[in-house]
């Protein structure tokens, strides 16, 4: 009876899909929602239009900026409305997966990325590499790639201790199903107690093994070299010698793990993943394309020594926190139906470190569970970048094609091909060198594209414009994890950098609406905007949250009176977009408190570093000199800049360009909202701006407190508050927009 039980399982199995598509409940309200807040818009159009100040009128040229701005914000709401009409979920069903292909399953390439020593401590990238050495994977069909752009033997001597400690540790996740398996995370988190005592001695003894590897790895660190006694131990230190520099070194690969050789066992006798250490040459004068150039000489040397038909790429602090995430991935590129069309699966960026609150905005859980569904669910998911599954196919400039359907049962014959690791090694080094690109569609049409700082999104752009589709699946338990940000300027560089790399796509010739036409579908032409406009978007926000307020001082009202019919359009739209906004966050769950926070968060990126950015992209194209507002160095957070970060308290601690005109906004509203709210008796018609004002002071609280009433180091310094005053003065003496007084 069990058997023909199990066969009908089996043979259902077969006839069921390996994953399926929900749209999101709801769809059809929010699009007759939306509809309503547009009619509102062009309501807000039309008043503007209808009433501009006649020339020489008091307030015409500020009531013309906000026109301007309202219609900029209106085309950009539009925009947005692509990534949410029609959100839709995926699901994958493994299980399936395992009843039919578990003796088929192809191999899979995991590419891990870092690139320097310093910024990334090697005992963060073994965690990572660690933890998906130990995927719930067969080993033989596995590979795994650290590229050290960095070049240090550090993290080479980092790699050769965690490839001993994985022969303990790999079987202690499998015997015990450890959930996560960066032993770091995982032995933090202190789970042995209650458990049987044979548990609990293989914990004890697993545990002692990591923390004498990572002290001899940081002991390593802090001397400041590689003992003569441990470099005797493996000849891969020769690579190493006094020339050496981050900048100038030949191409390093090693195989510590040669997954083909039956005696690379763990201590229980299984077999081993294969593991590999490469650093791709660099030299003075040659272009090395940062990590787009990483990740393709690890196509390249990947296809020399695995070959592997699906690769998984990571950033080194991204490690793995669901043992069968590879499982999941494959359900999408296995379906009968509809696998042979899909080029990469996309998981979102998430957090371990995120306090309750998301003091700094770092998850977007909005951005995570519906704008990028939706986009995913156009066949047009974004690549961004870590957390991704590629087919080495699409990735490698393949065109899609219904007739030709690229199987993803290779990858074998490169393991089994008789070469030793000598000349793996060899053949390895070759194609890793800077010069190997030279003349080739590498960087082009092949690979990851160069010239961009967002090479990530671009990327998916190309793949996806030659006919492939991309999948976003976002699973209850986060397949990956990483590092967040814990200071406000380190948050804000790191999105000054991808708002700039992102504009310069929308200038570049790989623009959605160009490149993409008939490629892609509008949806997704509209979709990718969202996020390429980041940085212009930023220029409506400035005059929004300076043009009213500067208009309250000098008297002139830019809002219909309470009492007017015109005054509901923009009380609706206010509404309904904080409103839904704050329905939208809590449903993807956010805690009121965190969507607060995203509002503050929004606020200072549009007026700071989305500004810099955009100045920095239009002074490119123009060809005048690029500003230098930010330099990228690495911090190390000390104990109160962790308690801090803890409580929620946020961190300014600097005299960056940044937290001046951060300051300056913040100060100009508060005394604009003082002066509005001690005449608004006397002129009621001013209520919307003193209402404006004041919402933005609520925002800015934890400016006021940082620059008035906190004395610890992540306050703001005294020098940040003269700036900021010195420009508030500049600013409300303003003649420009006022040639008078309101009438």
């Amino acid at each position: 009876m069990g058997g023909k039980n199990g066969r009908e399982d089996e043979k259902q199995s077969v006839e069921l899909p390996l994953f399926e598509t929900k749209p999101r409940k709801g769809n059809t309200a929010y699009k007759l929602f939306s509809l309503t807040v547009f009619l509102a818009i062009c309501f807000i159009w039309f008043y503007r239009f209808t009433n501009i100040p006649t020339t020489g009128e008091a307030g015409r040229w500020a009531w013309i900026g906000m026109f301007i701005s309202e219609v900029l914000f209106g085309i950009y709401w539009i925009f947005t409305q692509s990534a949410r009409w029609d959100v839709a979920y995926t699901f994958p069903f493994k299980q399936r997966l395992s009843l039919r292909y578990e003796e088929e399953l192809p191999g899979v390439d995991v590419f891990v990325c870092t690139a320097d020593p310093i910024l990334e401590p090697p005992t963060l990238v073994i965690n990572t590499v660690l933890s998906v050495l130990s995927f719930n994977y067969p080993p033989h069909k596995l590979s795994v790639y650290l590229s050290d752009d960095g070049g240090s033997e550090f993290t080479f001597y980092a790699l050769l201790e965690a490839s001993t400690f994985s022969k303990h540790w790999i079987p202690f996740c499998n015997k015990f199903k450890v959930e996560p398996r960066s032993p770091q995370v995982y032995f933090s988190q202190n789970i042995h107690d209650g458990h049987d005592q044979i548990f609990a001695e293989e914990w004890s003894n697993t545990k002692k093994l990591y923390e004498e590897m990572r002290n001899r790895i940081e002991i390593a660190m802090e001397s400041g070299r590689i003992s003569d006694e441990i470099k005797n131990q493996h000849k891969g230190f020769s690579e190493w010698n006094s020339k050496t520099t981050k900048q100038d070194h030949h191409s390093i690969v090693k195989i510590l793990i040669d997954g083909r050789n039956s005696k690379a066992v763990d201590a229980y006798g299984n077999q081993l993943p294969t593991l590999v250490y490469l650093s791709r040459e660099k030299k003075p004068g040659k272009p090395h394309n940062f990590k787009a150039g990483s990740m393709n000489a690890l196509i390249r040397v990947s296809a020399e020594v695995s070959n592997a038909p699906i690769i998984l790429n990571l950033d080194c602090d991204m490690y793995s926190n669901d043992a069968d995430a590879i499982r999941e991935a494959l359900c999408f590129f296995m379906d009968e139906k509809r696998g042979h069309e899909i080029s990469f699966v996309q998981h979102p960026q998430c957090y371990a470190n995120v306090t309750k609150n998301d003091l700094y905005g770092n998850v977007a859980r909005v951005t995570s569970k519906i704008e990028l569904a939706c986009l995913g669910s156009h066949g047009a998911a974004l690549y961004c970048g870590t957390g991704c599954f590629h087919r080495r196919a699409s990735l490698c400039g393949k065109e899609y094609s219904k007739e030709h359907k690229y199987e993803l049962n290779g990858g074998q014959e490169k393991m089994n091909d008789g070469r030793s690791i000598e000349e793996l090694e060899e053949a390895s080094k070759v194609v890793a060198n800077c010069s190997y690109e030279e003349g080739t569609q590498w960087g082009k049409g092949m690979g990851l594209v160069y010239g961009c700082l967002s090479e990530d999104i671009i990327t998916g752009l190309t793949i996806q414009c030659r006919g492939w589709k991309s999948v976003y699946y976002n699973p209850k338990r986060h397949a990956f994890l990483g590092v967040a940000p814990s200071t406000l300027e380190v948050a804000l560089v790191q999105h000054k950098r991808w708002s700039e790399g992102l504009f310069q796509i929308f200038f570049s010739n790989y623009n959605p609406f160009t490149y993409g036409f008939r490629k892609i579908k509008l949806a997704a032409q509209m979709g990718y905007c969202i996020y390429l406009l980041w940085a212009p978007i930023s220029i409506p926000t400035l005059c929004y949250v300076i043009l009213p307020s500067l208009c309250l001082l000098h008297n002139i009202s830019l809002f219909p009176k309470v009492t007017s019919i015109w005054f509901l359009p923009f009380a609706y739209v206010y509404a309904a977009r904080n409103g839904y906004g704050l329905a939208e966050a809590l449903s993807s769950g956010e805690t009121v408190r965190s969507w607060w926070n995203l509002q503050r968060i929004w606020m200072i990126r549009r007026t700071t570093t989305y500004f810099f950015a955009f100045f920095d992209t239009v002074s490119r194209q123009l060809g005048f000199t690029e500003t230098a507002l930010f330099t990228l160095t690495g911090k190390v957070m000390d104990n109160d800049v962790e308690k801090r970060y803890q409580q929620e308290i946020m961190e300014f601690g600097s005299s960056s360009l940044m937290f001046t005109i951060t300051s300056m906004l913040a100060l100009l509203n508060l005394l604009s909202f003082i002066w509005g709210a001690m005449k608004l008796g006397l002129a009621p018609e001013f209520l919307p701006q003193v209402s404006l004002s004041g919402v933005i002071v609520m925002v800015n609280m934890p400016v006021y407190e940082a620059l008035f009433i906190r004395k610890d180091s992540g306050s703001l310094p005294l020098s940040v508050l003269i700036r900021s005053v010195l420009a508030l003065s500049v600013v409300c003496l303003m003649p420009v927009f006022f040639p008078g007084n309101a009438k």
